[in-house]
């Protein structure tokens, strides 16, 4: 599900990654919601994510994009890719990037290549290590990308 959205004079566009259904088990039955995992980004180095939580899925994403909206980073880049190779460890995650010659595309899996798409990075390289969980490795991404530095 990929929507683009004007919001002052700047177009964003909203990917889903994720959405997980949680049960919840009480006294009278089964307590069900939805959470969303969502990127936004512009395509111009700008980019955000959110988890958002609801009792329906439409309103799960709704809640992530406003979150990611609202916290949004700039990632510096040195021409359409990376300024420096970085390698960072959030919980289990432990997310390598390097920047890749022009014209060699994302070679980076799962969610790193969604997040990077939509931030308008178009050549990198890079691999996850030691996780799968698609929440985790997407902070993980976030956090390589803010501690990035421009040169």
């Amino acid at each position: 599900m990929q929507t683009e959205a004007k919001n002052d004079e700047k177009k964003l566009t909203e990917k889903v990654i994720l959405i997980r259904r949680v049960s919840k088990k009480t006294t009278g039955g089964n307590y069900v919601t939805f959470s969303a995992l969502v990127v936004v980004g512009d395509k111009k180095s700008q980019v955000g994510i959110g988890l958002g939580r609801g009792l329906e899925v439409p309103q799960a994403i709704q809640k992530a994009i406003a979150y990611a909206r609202k916290h949004m980073i700039t990632v510096p880049m040195k021409g359409k890719t990376l300024p420096h190779e970085i390698l960072y460890k959030y919980k289990a995650a432990l997310i390598l990037l390097k920047p890749a010659p022009e014209g060699t595309g994302l070679k980076v899996g799962s969610v790193v290549r969604i997040i990077l798409d939509l931030a308008g990075v178009n050549d990198a390289s890079g691999k996850i290590i030691g996780s799968r969980n698609q929440i985790a490795n997407t902070y993980a991404v976030m956090k390589a990308l803010g501690k990035l530095k421009s040169h």
